[in-house]
C-alpha cells in the first residue's frame, strides 16, 4: 500500500492521534491503530492489520514502543512491512523492511513519528512532523490534518491519493474522533470537510458516552443538525 502516515502523543494531555493517506481504498481500516491506554501504531506497505493489533496488545501490557516492535520482528513477511509506534510515554520506534519499494522515508519528533513509502521524495515524512510541530497548541485533529496536507504539498506519494483517515483517542475504550474517506478523488479535502462538520458536534458525542444523563450538549447537537438540514 502506497501510504504516508503520522502518529503522535500530546505531552500535555497524554492523548493520542494518528492519521494517514494512501492511493488505495480504505487505508484507515487497515493501517491505523490507536488506544488511549496503550499508544498508536502504524502498519503499512504490504499491510498486515494483525501487526497493529498485536502491537497495541504489547503496549497495553506495559511494553515500550521499541520492546513492542522487537516482538514483531519475527512475524511472517516482516521485510515487506512498514511499522511505526508511539507509546504512552511518548517514546517512538519504527521499522521499514528491506523489501519495501522506494522511495520510503521516516521522521521523528517529540512524541511523534511519520513514515511513508513509494513517495515522490524523501522529505515527505519530515514535512509532516514539521507541520505537526508548527501547529502545536491546536487540537490533535488539526495538527494531524496539517501534517497530511503538508505531506501532499511536499510531494506526497507517486500515485493519486484515494483514501485518508484520522483517529484521536482522548478517553479509554473509544475514539473521540474516527473519520475516514474510503475512496475519493480528493480524500484530504474530503477529510477536512468531514472534520469541520464533525468538530462542532464532537463534545456532544463524547458527553453521550461519559455522561448519558446530561442532555445539554445533546440538545445543542440536535439544534445544530436541524439548522444544517434547513440550510440544505
Amino acid at each position: 500500500m502506497m501510504t504516508f502516515s503520522i502518529a503522535l502523543r500530546c505531552p500535555e494531555t497524554g492523548h493520542f492521534g494518528i492519521a494517514g493517506a494512501a492511493s488505495s481504498i480504505s487505508m484507515g481500516a487497515r493501517c491505523l491503530f490507536v488506544d488511549h491506554d496503550a499508544g498508536a501504531v502504524i502498519t503499512q506497505h504490504r499491510t498486515d492489520p494483525r501487526l497493529g493489533l498485536s502491537a497495541l496488545r504489547y503496549l497495553r501490557n506495559g511494553l515500550s514502543a521499541s520492546e513492542a516492535l522487537n516482538k514483531l520482528v519475527g512475524a511472517p513477511g516482516i521485510e515487506w512491512r512498514e511499522l511505526a509506534i508511539v507509546d504512552r510515554n511518548g517514546s517512538t520506534a519504527l521499522r521499514q523492511g528491506a523489501h519495501q519499494q522506494p522511495i520510503y522515508a521516516n521522521a521523528t519528533g517529540a512524541g511523534m513519528v511519520a513514515v511513508g513509502n513509494i513517495l515522490r521524495n524523501d522529505r515527505v515524512p519530515a514535512a509532516m512532523v514539521a507541520a505537526a510541530v508548527e501547529a502545536d497548541g491546536k487540537t490533535i485533529a488539526e495538527r494531524l490534518l496539517a501534517a497530511l496536507e503538508a505531506a501532499e504539498e511536499a510531494g506526497g506519494e507517486i500515485f493519486p491519493l484515494r483514501s485518508s483517515a484520522i483517529k484521536v483517542a482522548e478517553h479509554g475504550g473509544f475514539c473521540s474522533v474516527d473519520l475516514r474517506v474510503d475512496y475519493s478523488p480528493k480524500p484530504l479535502r474530503e477529510l477536512r470537510r468531514l472534520w469541520e462538520t464533525y468538530e462542532p458536534q464532537k463534545a456532544s458525542f463524547v458527553e453521550r458516552v461519559l455522561e448519558p444523563d446530561s442532555g445539554g450538549r445533546a440538545t445543542n447537537s440536535l439544534e445544530l443538525l436541524a439548522s444544517e438540514e434547513a440550510a440544505r
